[in-house]
């Protein structure tokens, strides 16, 4: 079987402060093509760039059975991870992960959240800015604000969670100048914040959560996992939030988060693989905050912790991916 990775060529220069999660793709593509041509797969692979003319020509010269899709958006056009994914599905050629459609939704937090509502699931109270001025706010206090169309927590930083006009004005004003409208306000709920990855294997199953740990003993010290907090190992950041796989979860608790993310893949149109984060406010309540349905699959990333907490290995999840994918046809 032929597989071609697909895959976003890093555009920032490495000595860019968010450099790391982009950069991170070339490790990612270079461990997952180990992990096929040890099982005996025919691997090459393509960086796409700013021209789909490149990719289409690439695919259509040497078709592949089948791509494993790791492209993320490029850095100055977010639209394009759901285009590449869309000229796949128009050429016929089957690929892991999720469809273009799911990953348009999902790329844009706040269109996510509405569906989330719309279906009834339980996500945090919210608003759009999309210019200034800005109104007051009206969710209560504090909201967390992010850019509403980046991911791997780009953007977000202490200076996240606001408790006044005065910082929502400036913290809007701060994305938008930086990374563009719209700008997704958020009830912050304080509490336990645990992910969990969502898997067709090939039925529907929710694996065991991680719960990303706040340990920094400050009170001023906001607990989220922030960029830093993800990608900038030796720092404080990063230090104060460390995973814990095989989360102590008790039930009721563990069935209801399981069942809302399977409930949450469902919504969005997710295929394969896919991760849900959740805060657990101090009543108990789970709050749905963002579902990545794209997330890394590396064999050190959140979604391996989750496969190994499961049981399953996790090139042999790669390898069982690839194989259902080319199965099930363009």
């Amino acid at each position: 079987m032929r597989v071609l990775i697909i895959y976003n060529e890093p555009l920032l220069p490495k000595d860019h402060p968010e450099a790391d999660s982009e950069h991170e793709i070339l490790y990612v593509a270079d461990a997952i093509g180990m992990i096929l041509k040890a099982a005996g797969f025919e691997v090459d692979a393509f960086g796409v760039n700013h021209r789909p003319d490149a990719l289409i020509a690439r695919l259509r010269a040497d078709p592949p059975d089948v791509v494993f899709n790791l492209f993320e958006h490029s850095t100055d056009h977010a639209a394009d991870e759901e285009w590449v994914a869309g000229i796949l599905q128009w050429l016929g050629i089957p690929f892991t992960g999720s469809p273009s459609q799911t990953i348009a939704v999902a790329r844009s937090k706040h269109l996510a959240k509405g569906v989330l509502q719309a279906a009834g699931l339980p996500t945090p109270p919210f608003r759009v800015i999309d210019r200034l001025p800005v109104a007051p706010n009206a969710l209560g206090w504090p909201v967390i604000l992010k850019p509403a169309g980046e991911d791997s927590s780009i953007g977000i930083d202490q200076g996240s969670v606001v408790v006044d006009d005065a910082a929502l004005v400036s913290r809007a004003a701060h994305i938008l100048e930086h990374y563009g409208p719209p700008v997704l306000v958020e009830g912050f709920i304080r509490g336990r914040e645990l992910s969990v990855s969502v898997i067709e294997n090939p039925d529907l199953r929710a694996l065991p959560p991680v719960e990303i740990l706040f340990i920094d003993p400050d009170p001023s010290f906001w607990p989220i996992l922030s960029y830093g907090g993800k990608w900038k190992p030796d720092t404080r950041e990063y230090d104060v939030t460390p995973p814990k796989y095989g989360a102590d979860v008790a039930e009721p608790l563990a069935t209801q988060i399981a069942d809302l993310a399977k409930r949450a893949f469902q919504v969005l149109g997710c295929r394969d693989y896919a991760r849900i984060d959740f805060r657990v406010s101090k009543d108990g309540q789970p709050w749905i905050i963002e579902i990545n349905p794209n997330p890394d699959i590396s064999p050190e990333a959140m979604l391996s912790g989750n496969l190994n907490s499961g049981g399953i290995r996790h090139s042999d999840y790669v390898v069982d991916l690839t194989r259902r994918a080319a199965a099930r046809g363009g």
